[in-house]
């Protein structure tokens, strides 16, 4: 499939891009993608919540009451998690969520996101650009071209820019990355997915593998 390449200012250069269909035109697999967003997901948390449990509270190891006679339950310690001050019971523990996920999965995920973004025509071809220096308001001005300064959007090139990334940081609805980078829940997250044309090559052969 064909896609018109743009310039910075929005403009059609004239040139086309050839989009593989083995990548961007496959049939989604709904549950591949699926499980890739869950393991992003899971891959952010730290896993470090706790809360102290019995053993963990300081407090006296004497028996509170007799056993029998009280007409009320017996209880034998005041760090019980029934009352107030004590133990957690059953609280969080450290834990850590990731898991694992073969490689064809997860090229198959992120095939069937982008062919779901190509078929949404939410998928936009932009020539390689680069700033002298890291300016925010040149950024802001490739987002007012492309009509995309209130949307959800993703720009992956096809090598690390360090201007054009400082240039992005302030838009917390833009974000740019590599086409290394690239995976499946931020290909979803984007309202338009922004591919650099130095991008394709590295993404068609990243998940043509």
């Amino acid at each position: 499939m064909k896609v018109a390449v743009l310039d910075i200012n929005g403009k059609d250069t004239g040139r086309q891009a050839e989009l593989s269909k083995d990548v961007f035109a496959i049939e989604p697999n709904n549950h591949a993608v699926y499980l890739d967003v869950k393991q992003y997901l899971a891959n952010q948390r730290q896993g470090t919540h706790k809360a102290k449990e019995r053993a963990e509270i300081s407090g006296s190891t004497r028996k509170l009451k007799k056993q029998k006679g009280t007409g009320t339950a017996r209880a034998g310690s005041i760090k019980s998690g029934v009352f107030k001050g004590g133990g957690r019971m059953f609280g969080p523990r450290p834990r850590n969520y990731s898991f694992k996920l073969n490689k064809n999965l997860k090229r198959l995920a992120r095939k069937s996101a982008l062919s779901i973004k190509a078929n949404d025509k939410s998928i936009v071809v932009l020539e390689d650009f680069s700033f002298d220096t890291p300016k925010t308001k040149n950024f802001t001005a490739v987002l007012k071209a492309l009509d995309i300064q209130d949307k959800k959007s993703l720009f992956v090139l096809g090598a690390s820019n360090n201007n054009v990334y400082l240039s992005s940081r302030n838009f917390k609805g833009s974000e740019v990355i590599t086409a290394s980078e690239l995976n499946t829940y931020k290909i979803l997250n984007a309202s338009k997915v922004v591919l650099l044309e130095g991008a394709l090559e590295g993404i068609e052969t990243n998940l043509s593998k």
